[in-house]
């Protein structure tokens, strides 16, 4: 579809705010709302309700009615999969109109968000629902005289809280596996980008899943995010954000009614280049394209590039001639490859960091400036630095935008010192030919995932999370159905 054309179906957008309670659209009870302001030109694209406490105990009790009566619950895992089977073919349906709402909401590129983010939703949904009808429990080896049931069992009321970076995306993460489980659900999607969570609420409506099994509250964090964390009667909260804030989710679980609390927070992946490197061009179109995709607004971006001395000036020459491809354009554009900072705050956040990266004395190589700025949007020229080391706080902390900080190396064992020096243990990366310095690196890297000689691999059939202050538990696989069920024993005595 032509740039005009996805301009004019922008401009005759009309978007419906309201929150998502027991199978109907409704504005907050104290009707109060927001506007959403369009990071790709600064539009108001309407008002979203303002959900709160109130709002937070109806979506719950709607929840918890839902699954008592087992209107969901109830249903055999080859009925709850054959809803979720149509709910993913009702999500590519309207793949445009949902791309379009994503890129107006956040700022990404359209081109992404039909090839990524609709098909990785759609596909998220299809494979739990898939999957529940193939996991079996468990018979215990206990003696002749005892018959010892293991089951799982759907833990009851969720809580997904997701960020704004991937808001189709992590929603699926969530709600697909508890969904699947039977489990009654409440998403809370940032309020930066509520659109699609509210609209994939109707979807799946019409898919089959009963009113009052899905709800969707937009709202902040420190209100309706908050209330949810608090709720003395739900289960179970699975969040996905800062590690700032999913530290008081944590606390907030604790302090009620120490509901299960599963977090995906931050990250600074290291990216670890050796003078081995099997394939020097791709290990830099990986490191490119890794750190400006999504404007560099991933938890797992590899932000931390560490380059062995003797090949870090050939790299450092190919990277740059990379960069001018990766100039933020209109995201309407099918020909852009990077849109827009989502919204003022996080491009003054990012433009900070440049700034503090000049101060410490790292070396701009590349962009550094705001662009774009007739366009009313926010947006970032991709920012390459040179000459950083480990204490400067381009390289401690999460920037969350499309700058990329190159470090240097002599020896592996000191790099994987520096990589495993931070908070975070999202994701990592080594390059080499020699496969048993790319396994030992791999074992010695407290990372949820290492990535060897490439950076991108991901399916939904293998687990994402975190070590450390990453976070706990892991999305995507049979391993996210751990979150969301309860195992049982029933213990029969035969003898």
């Amino acid at each position: 579809m032509s740039s005009t054309l996805w301009h004019e179906r922008a401009a005759a957008l009309k978007i419906d705010g309201r929150a998502f309670i027991g199978g109907q659209r409704v504005w907050s009870k104290s009707e109060q709302r927001f506007d959403n302001l369009s990071p790709v030109d600064g539009r108001n694209l309407g008002q979203v309700a303002r959900c709160d406490g109130a709002d937070v105990d109806l979506a719950v009790a709607a929840a918890r009615v839902a699954f008592e009566d087992r209107r969901w619950a109830g249903k055999s895992p080859a009925q709850r999969k054959r809803v979720l089977i149509k709910f993913a073919d009702l999500v590519q349906q309207h793949g445009p109109e949902l791309a379009l709402l994503e890129t107006l909401d956040m700022g990404k590129p359209i081109k992404y968000s039909q090839s990524v983010d609709v098909g990785a939703t759609a596909n998220c949904l299809r494979w739990y629902g898939e999957a529940i009808d193939k996991v079996y429990d468990e018979i215990a080896p206990t003696a002749d005289s005892s018959l010892a049931l293991i089951t799982r069992e759907a833990v009851g009321v969720v809580a997904a809280i997701v960020p704004w970076n991937y808001p189709m995306i992590m929603a699926a993460w969530k709600i697909a596996p508890a969904l699947a489980a039977g489990n009654s659900v409440v998403l809370k999607p940032s309020e930066k980008s509520p659109l699609t969570a509210l609209r994939l609420a109707e979807l799946a409506l019409e898919a089959g899943i009963p009113a009052g099994v899905f709800n969707v509250l937009p709202g902040y964090g420190h209100e309706a995010g908050a209330a949810l964390a608090l709720h003395m009667d739900v289960d179970c909260i699975g969040f996905t954000g800062s590690t700032k804030i999913g530290k008081q989710i944590m606390q907030m679980a604790g302090q009620s009614n120490l509901k299960r609390a599963w977090t995906e927070l931050g990250g600074k992946s290291a990216n670890i280049v050796c003078a081995d490197c099997p394939d020097l061009d791709a290990a830099v179109a990986s490191a490119i394209g890794s750190i400006y995709f999504n404007q560099g607004e991933s938890c797992n971006a590899p932000s931390r590039l560490f380059v062995e001395a003797s090949i870090r000036d050939r790299f450092i020459e190919k990277a740059l001639a990379m960069v001018p491809d990766f100039q933020p354009g209109d995201p309407l554009d099918e020909a852009t490859v990077m849109g827009a900072i989502v919204d003022a705050t996080q491009l003054k956040t990012v433009l900070g960091y440049i700034d503090a990266g000049k101060a410490d004395g790292a070396k701009l190589l590349a962009g550094g400036a705001q662009a774009r700025t007739a366009s009313g949007g926010f947006y970032v020229e991709p920012t390459l630095f040179d000459q950083v080391d480990s204490s400067m706080k381009i390289a401690r902390e999460e920037i969350f935008g499309p700058v990329l900080s190159v470090l240097s190396f002599t020896d592996i064992h000191d790099a994987v010192r520096q990589a495993n020096a931070t908070p975070y243990g999202l994701q990592a990366a080594v390059w080499t030919a020699n496969m048993s310095k790319a396994i030992q690196t791999a074992r010695a890297l407290r990372a949820g995932t290492v990535h060897v000689n490439q950076y991108d691999g991901d399916d939904i059939t293998v687990p994402f999370g975190g070590y450390k202050q990453s976070g706990n538990g892991r999305d995507k696989s049979l391993h996210a159905f751990d979150k969301y069920t309860e195992l049982k024993t029933t213990w029969i005595q035969i003898g």
